[in-house]
Order: structure tokens, then C-alpha cells, then sequence
């Protein structure tokens, strides 16, 4: 994060670009210096895109202490190791600390203007889990625990690329059909390719999951759906890039979730037709008309 933004969050205690109007809880501090940052602190939580994960991990790592208790937020697979964030973590960090990831249906601007809102926590240290979801929990924020690190991080990193599809469907008036339905084929590729990770099942008909994914999918303080939507009407990537002025995870998203699935032997073609509108310069109209021209099969078929 740029100097000048965390000076301007310490003097403002707001973050004047991406919340204005919301004003920092008293307990609540920004420090420009990270080692001042974790001072005294046991529980640290990570909220950076995933393309900055393993170097913000590699600034922290000297800085914890033994009892350090590490979670974060952050959502998607790792470019070109297809890591998940659990998998970057205990490279960098080891596996003797506490690890948790929290996921879900959970836009910032709306948690910050304490609309209700639940997510959830994921830790395979039940004392960790619990804790954090005490600690996160409030009047109009409810946490949810799993042991399911796979699962959830599956869902948060693969539904990005998802919503820039819907947006993209909306953007050249397909309608609602066109939209539950990629919604509900998306969620299927979405299992697909959890469970062959070794998620469960059962993971990705909650909040992480399905929650997570509609509501990607179908709001417009989406980043990723204004980027499909962007696209939809002529623009490029980096023209929606400029226009949206925040990171759009689903964009990396789409050639990691292609190159893990394509190792696993996965197959995921509204991902896939993502991924080439994207990198290959396929238009948003071929890529539907793709879909729904491929051979016709069973609902439940695995493949």
C-alpha cells in the first residue's frame, strides 16, 4: 500500500479511497510501519491480493513471535504454483502456528456500515477457529466455523472468475435465465474441482461457497462482475482496469484456475471460455454461443 494512503489513513482514520465515510472504530489504528504494526500482537489476520500473499508472509515472517496466530482473507490460487493461500502460508511459515482463513459473502462497504452479515472461518485448530469467530462476531456479524481450509479457499478463489462471466452475461442483455443458469453450472464447476482437491462436498453449499458466489455474481459492488459488465460493452481489461480502480482478483484468478485444472484434468468450460475472453481475445458473444453449443449431457454427469 502506497505511503502517502497510510499517512493519509492515520490522520483521517478512514480509508479515504476504497471507504470514505467510514470512520475507524476506536480500536482501530493504522500504522505505516510494520513492525510497529505486530507489536504485542498474537492474532495477525492478512487481507492482500493473492499475488501479494508469499511477499507479505516473507515481510511478517521475522516479525512473529512463537505464539503467533496467523489467519487472512485473502482469495485465490497462487499464479503458476496453483498454491491455495493455506498451501503459501505453511511453505513460507512452517505448520507449528495456527492458521485460518475467513471467507464469504461479505462486501466491505456494507460490513463497514454494520449492515447484518455472516462468513466464514475455516481453521483445522478448533481453539483457533472458535476464538476468531468470538472475537469477529457482533450484533450484526455473525461467524461461522469449518475445519474445511480446502473448501472454502476453493470457493473464494474460484468464484471471482465466475462473476466476471455473469457480469459479462448481463452486460450483452442475456437475462436472468442466462444468469442462474451460469450461476448454478458455475457452482457445479466450482465442486468439481473443490472435491478434487480434497474439499468437502458439503462446503460449497454455504456461505463460502454458494453464498459467496451469488452474491459475486449478482451485485454490482462486485469488482468482478463490473469487470464482466465492463467488457460486455467494448472495453478492454485495461481500460475496465482504470475505470474500476481496484484489484480484480477474477482476472488472475482465471489463468490459475485454468492451469490447476487443467493439471488435475478438470473440466470447468464456462472457466475456461472466461479464461479466453481474457488471454486469447475470444468475444464475450462466441464464448456463450461455445457454451451452449457443447454436446448435450446429463445434469448429474461428473465431467
Amino acid at each position: 500500500m502506497e505511503l502517502d494512503l497510510l499517512e493519509a489513513m492515520v490522520q483521517e482514520r478512514e480509508n479515504v479511497r476504497y471507504l470514505p465515510g467510514a470512520k475507524f472504530p476506536p480500536n482501530l489504528n493504522a500504522y505505516p510501519d510494520l513492525e510497529e504494526c505486530l507489536d504485542g500482537a498474537r492474532d495477525i489476520l492478512i487481507v492482500v491480493p493473492s499475488h501479494g500473499l508469499r511477499d507479505t508472509l516473507t515481510a511478517l515472517k521475522p516479525l512473529l513471535g512463537p505464539d503467533s496466530r496467523v489467519c487472512w482473507a485473502t482469495k485465490g490460487f497462487e499464479l503458476h504454483t496453483g498454491k491455495l493461500p493455506h498451501q503459501v502460508v505453511a511453505e513460507v511459515l512452517g505448520t507449528d502456528r495456527p492458521m485460518a482463513v475467513l471467507s464469504g459473502p461479505t462486501f466491505a462497504k456494507e460490513v463497514a456500515a454494520g449492515l447484518p452479515t455472516a462468513m466464514t472461518v475455516a481453521s483445522t485448530n478448533e481453539e483457533f477457529g472458535r476464538d476468531l469467530a468470538v472475537s469477529l462476531s457482533s450484533d450484526m456479524f455473525r461467524a461461522y466455523t469449518s475445519d474445511d481450509l480446502i473448501g472454502v479457499e476453493v470457493g473464494g478463489a474460484v468464484k471471482n472468475v465466475l462473476a466476471i462471466a455473469a457480469g459479462m452475461s448481463d452486460g450483452l442483455g442475456f437475462g436472468a435465465n442466462t444468469r442462474i443458469a451460469l450461476i448454478n453450472r458455475g457452482l457445479v464447476e466450482l465442486m468439481r474441482l473443490g472435491v478434487a482437491l480434497g474439499a468437502n462436498k458439503e462446503t460449497f453449499m454455504g456461505l463460502a461457497g454458494m453464498g459467496d458466489l451469488v452474491l459475486t455474481c449478482t451485485d454490482n459492488l462486485s469488482r468482478n462482475r463490473r469487470m464482466g459488465l465492463a467488457l460486455a460493452s467494448g472495453m478492454s481489461i485495461e481500460e475496465a482496469q482504470e475505470e474500476i480502480q481496484q484489484v480484480v482478483e477474477g482476472v488472475l484468478a482465471a489463468e490459475a484456475v485454468k492451469e490447476v485444472a487443467d493439471n488435475l484434468g478438470i473440466e470447468m468450460p464456462i472457466c475456461q471460455q472466461v479464461y479466453s475472453i481474457l488471454y486469447e481475445g475470444t468475444s464475450p458473444r462466441a464464448a456463450v454461443e461455445t457454451l451452449m453449443r457443447r454436446q448435450l449431457k446429463s445434469e448429474n454427469d461428473r465431467h
